[in-house]
């Protein structure tokens, strides 16, 4: 993979508490930022993933972000089924 430099100018204070976090999970500052944006841009990645898949198949009548409880009890139940050791016996 290509690497390229990326020159920033931050406030100092900004800088103390990026050293700060970094110190916490043993890294460098300079792995600290580069993890939070490389999560930073899965997340949206991700955020746009879910929503162009809510579009392809439509949107429940649900919030975004929850999921009804009848539908949740349903899968629940569908997972019990098929781990029991008496399940597709009759």
């Amino acid at each position: 993979m290509d690497s390229t430099v990326l020159s920033l100018r931050i406030d100092g204070e900004l800088l103390e508490r990026l050293r700060a976090h970094a110190a916490k999970r043993g890294m460098s500052v300079q792995d600290y930022v580069v993890r939070t944006l490389i999560r930073e841009d899965f997340d949206e990645r991700f955020k746009t993933a879910v929503d162009e898949t809510e579009k392809f198949y439509g949107a429940s009548d649900a919030p975004r972000g929850q999921v009804r409880d009848q539908d949740l009890d349903r899968d629940l139940d569908q997972a019990l089924d098929q781990v029991r050791p008496s399940a597709g016996i009759a």
